[in-house]
């Protein structure tokens, strides 16, 4: 059957004068054009959403990943206290959370004097100081570290009205 009709159209195209058989011949051309064209297309396409798929696993494996390192490095921060070579006694450490993990006043809770008080930042992996924390270690390394008193006072003022932004000294 199909080889009839290719011989019926060979004949047609055959008796056609050389300018039809032109046009037929750039019809099917541009047909088979398009038809290229839009198998590209689809093939683009396809594998476009192959790749966003694999894109969106990846992602959630990563976020996956990056969780479980957040909650180990907060897990590890709250017991790290209690851990072999922390700096002090767990008594004599205040959690802060940010910028800092701890502050930690050495002796304190066997009721020793006080000679050094340390801010401990804890670590886990390879996580590094962000640049909040390395500013905090390099203002205490250079020794820019003071105690200040404030005293709030009750008498005459009213802390809902009275406190503005000229109240505070400047640094």
């Amino acid at each position: 059957m199909m080889t009839d009709l290719f011989v019926r159209f060979k004949s047609f195209f055959a008796a056609l004068p050389a300018s039809g058989q032109l046009v037929i011949f750039f019809v099917f051309f541009l047909i088979a054009l398009a038809a290229v064209f839009f198998a590209g297309v689809q093939k683009g396409r396809l594998k476009a959403e192959i790749k966003y798929k694999n894109q969106i696993k990846d992602g959630r494996a990563d976020a996956v990943k990056r969780s479980r390192a957040v909650i180990g490095g907060q897990m590890a921060e709250q017991i790290a206290p209690f851990l072999p070579g922390f700096p002090c006694n767990p008594a004599d450490v205040r959690f802060v959370g940010k910028p800092v993990d701890f502050i930690a006043f050495p002796g304190a809770a066997e009721g020793h004097s006080v000679s050094e008080i340390l801010l401990i930042e804890v670590k886990t992996g390879n996580s590094a100081l962000s640049a909040r924390e390395r500013e905090i270690k390099a203002a205490v390394e250079n020794g820019a570290v003071r105690y200040v008193e404030y005293r709030a006072q009750s008498e005459g003022v009213s802390f809902e009205s009275d406190i503005s932004a000229d109240s505070f000294p400047a640094r």
